[in-house]
């Protein structure tokens, strides 16, 4: 079977534009809450790096603990019902913050606790969304659906953070984040709207313990050997990427000598970077082939990234530095992640797609963990832009996983497994 991009099917398809709404618009609430929690931390606490290395641990570490449980919840639940209750939860989670600092008691153990929450309620989102999604559409349409949906995620990117940036200085980072809750909620709304012709995938009565689950879903990702690569790379990825999270606000504010609303503008330009990947990304995976583009995305990447610890001169050389950086490595990155995201979706079972993401989601979790601490720490010692570029070398280390394995000759996304159709659900 051959996967192309059609582009006029999905634009008929009333259950997938709703879904595609509501994670527009939670895609710019997560922007606004992803910059809002360490500039809260930074500039109404005054955190310190290894502060924020311990914030970042808390906002992106749940994976490890919701993956062991909620791939199985998602393989045997309506998975749309469970996006709605993570949206709705993260909807009073982000509330909280606002309403603290409005009575003058934010402190970053609620910071710490919030993060952690919606962390592991934006995981299980994840781990829902991406099973569910080939059970609405069908498996053709798939790289069609995964590029329409990174498309908006890009746009959020490009005005997310720079209307950050501007609500941060405007009404100061606790209070700008209620437009992150509205959000969610919106989000919640349109997924109620989104048809409910999804089943189960197991029968009711056959309950799995967690840790079997856990076993279940690494199983069938170690059994494939095109999605095999993936995990180590994944890991390498994440742990090296979690050194950028403690210490790039720091390095760009302090440093770089940015302002709060020209750092938002910097960041969104990761956003027109990843929006440009997007739609490069079916051109590269035409031209090189899924394997090649998983690797010149991820060595371009990399390349790219080199540049944030490489800024030096007067402050407008250092701050175009910084922002080709951002272009460059979000587009490059999401234009391997589109292809791969599919290939998992197409070839891994349906009826395991929960535990594969999952287990994805606790391997990334564990080692964003370990990245945002050590990073943290690595940043008191050693300095920030000195951390910065280990974190660079870490990443180009990753894209080997792919090199010695048989997905790096990988011409075009093979049929998957024979189980239900989305009109069979």
């Amino acid at each position: 079977m051959r996967f192309s991009l059609p582009t006029t099917a999905l634009w008929r398809h009333p259950g997938f534009l709703r879904l595609w709404a509501a994670q527009t618009v939670s895609s710019f609430g997560a922007r606004i809450a992803r910059e809002g929690f360490a500039m809260a931390a930074i500039l109404t606490i005054h955190a310190a790096p290894w502060q924020l290395g311990l914030l970042a641990a808390f906002a992106r570490g749940p994976g490890l603990v919701v993956g062991f449980f909620a791939g199985g919840i998602v393989d045997r639940t309506e998975r749309r019902r469970v996006m709605i209750a993570a949206d709705l939860a993260r909807t009073l989670l982000i509330l909280t913050i606002p309403a603290a600092a409005w009575l003058g008691a934010l402190t970053m153990l609620q910071l710490y606790a919030v993060a952690a929450l919606v962390g592991a309620a934006s995981v299980l989102f994840d781990i829902a969304d991406h099973a569910f999604l080939p059970s609405l559409i069908e498996r053709e349409h798939l790289l069609d659906g995964n590029a329409k949906l990174s498309v908006t995620d890009s746009i959020a990117e490009i005005g997310g953070p720079a209307l950050a940036g501007t609500l941060f200085q405007l009404f100061t980072a606790p209070f700008a984040m209620l437009g992150t809750s509205l959000t969610y909620l919106v989000s919640a709304l349109f997924l109620f709207a989104v048809p409910a012709k999804e089943m189960p995938l197991e029968k009711p009565g056959h309950r799995s313990r967690w840790y079997e689950d856990t076993v279940i879903g690494l199983n069938a990702v170690l059994a494939e050997p095109l999605v095999r690569p993936t995990l180590g790379m994944t890991i390498l990825f994440t742990a090296a990427g979690a050194f950028f999270a403690p210490l790039y606000l720091v390095y760009g504010l302090k440093e770089i000598g940015m302002s709060p609303a020209l750092m938002g503008i910097n960041i969104a330009m990761g956003g027109v970077g990843a929006l440009f990947g997007a739609l490069l990304s079916n051109t590269m995976t035409r031209t090189l082939g899924i394997g090649r583009t998983v690797l010149a995305g991820g060595f371009l990447y990399a390349a790219f990234l080199a540049l944030v610890p490489l800024a030096t001169g007067p402050v407008w050389l250092r701050t175009a530095m910084m922002m080709v950086a951002q272009f460059g490595g979000d587009a490059f990155a999401l234009a391997f992640i589109i292809p791969l995201t599919s290939l998992q979706q197409a070839i891994l079972p349906r009826q395991v797609l929960g535990r594969t993401r999952g287990m994805f989601s606790v391997a990334a979790g564990g080692a964003t963990i370990l990245g945002a601490l050590v990073g943290g720490v690595l940043g008191d010692w050693l300095g920030t832009r000195q951390t910065l570029a280990l974190a660079v070398a870490g990443i180009a280390l990753a894209p080997l996983f792919v090199a010695f394995s048989p997905l790096s000759r990988l011409k075009e996304i093979p049929a998957g497994p024979a189980d239900v159709s989305p009109t069979e659900a």
